[in-house]
């Protein structure tokens, strides 16, 4: 079912440059010149404002339509902010997996920008961010279950990409995988603590203690969630390209698909959690957590036995990065009045965590 032209009043724009992440155009224009010498005309840049880690960009060299990804300022490059990294995996999925950018030109030369950056072709969709798609894109039930029925079955088929074939078998270590990530994201929120907040301890220890064994190994997003979907403006089902693989590693892909599970809010959640600030899956036509484990189980045909450790895995998860948020915010770093409200979120995080342990399921625990 196509949406015609109505759906293009909806593709993702780019705004101003912010003052205090403006790129040296001068610089920029010459690397572009000797890097993609195909590519002529007037470069002219916008930002595009989504995201709360590495900074995008739009240009538009002449009738080209690309995008440039960068680190944050004033952070040091680790992992989650590695271009290199990020511009390897899109380089080595192409052939492999069809749903991403084009990566085009990495740049290390940090007399450039300041910084290592890469461009890649822009996909020109619309991206589902917020509760509540906007009334007039026309996102009917059986559109919007096509569209999460898609969803989910590229995660399979992501899954199922060869990571030996793809040169990417050397992106993780997926030996201890699960024990890591328990480990590392307890330690995240012990870091980061603030207030006392029991339940999210309780299930900090209960992740420790119910951890089942190693699933196999897997690319994984390691951000799965219909925000970085971009779909096709004639067919919302339809996806065009999966964006930001900046944590993107090799593991365990049932820790991929709890995390993906963290975000997914149910029509029979409490009230309290539908507040969450997450995507449109209370939108009519959504499958719910348990029909989404049990279709990625019948497409990846891997069979998910434990389904409340990832769930709640994923909600963990999410609490750690709400909780870090928060502490930046109450020292001062930040002065962004949304995270004044991010330890409500940990603390609702934690009560759906426990709630799912003490029912043992992912589904009706409203």
């Amino acid at each position: 079912m196509s949406n015609g032209n109505a759906a293009e009043r909806f593709i993702d724009v780019p705004g101003p440059v912010r003052d205090s992440e403006a790129l040296d155009e001068a610089k920029l224009r010459s690397y572009l010149e000797e890097a993609l010498p195909e590519m002529s005309g007037p470069l002219t840049v916008r930002q595009f404002r989504s995201g709360h880690s590495n900074l995008t960009y739009f240009l538009r060299v002449g009738e080209n339509e690309l995008v440039l990804r960068r680190p944050p300022r004033g952070k040091e490059i680790k992992t989650a902010h590695d271009m290199e990294r990020e511009f390897r995996i899109l380089s080595r999925l192409e052939g492999l997996y069809p749903k991403i950018p084009r990566p085009l030109a990495y740049c290390e030369d940090r007399d450039v920008l300041g910084v290592p950056f890469y461009v890649m072709e822009r996909v020109k969709g619309i991206i589902l961010r917020g509760k509540e798609p906007p009334m007039e894109l026309n996102l009917p039930g059986e559109t919007m279950n096509r569209l999460c029925l898609s969803a989910v079955d590229n995660l399979a088929t992501l899954h199922g990409v060869d990571i030996r074939s793809s040169g990417l078998s050397d992106l993780g270590k997926p030996e201890g995988y699960v024990a890591r990530q328990v480990k590392g994201w307890t330690e995240r929120y012990f870091n980061a603590k603030t207030d006392e907040l029991p339940k999210v301890e309780e299930a900090a220890q209960w992740l420790e203690e119910a951890m089942p064994g190693e699933k196999g190994a897997s690319l994984i997003h390691n951000d799965y969630k219909f925000d970085n979907l971009v779909l096709d403006p004639g067919d919302l089902a339809n996806i065009l390209a999966v964006l930001d693989w900046e944590m993107a590693t090799v593991g365990d892909p049932f820790m991929d698909l709890g995390t993906s599970l963290g975000y997914w809010v149910d029509p029979a959640d409490s009230d309290s959690v539908k507040m969450l600030p997450f995507g449109p899956t209370l939108v009519e036509g959504n499958l719910n957590r348990a029909q989404v484990v049990e279709r990625y189980s019948e497409r990846s045909r891997l069979s998910v036995d434990s389904p409340v450790f990832y769930y709640v895995y994923g909600l963990f998860k999410v609490a750690v990065i709400a909780q870090q948020i928060y502490k930046r915010y109450k020292e001062g770093f930040s002065k962004d009045p949304r995270f004044a409200m991010m330890i409500m979120g940990v603390q609702i995080l934690g009560d759906q965590a426990v709630l799912a342990i003490e029912k043992n399921r992912i589904y009706d625990l409203g």
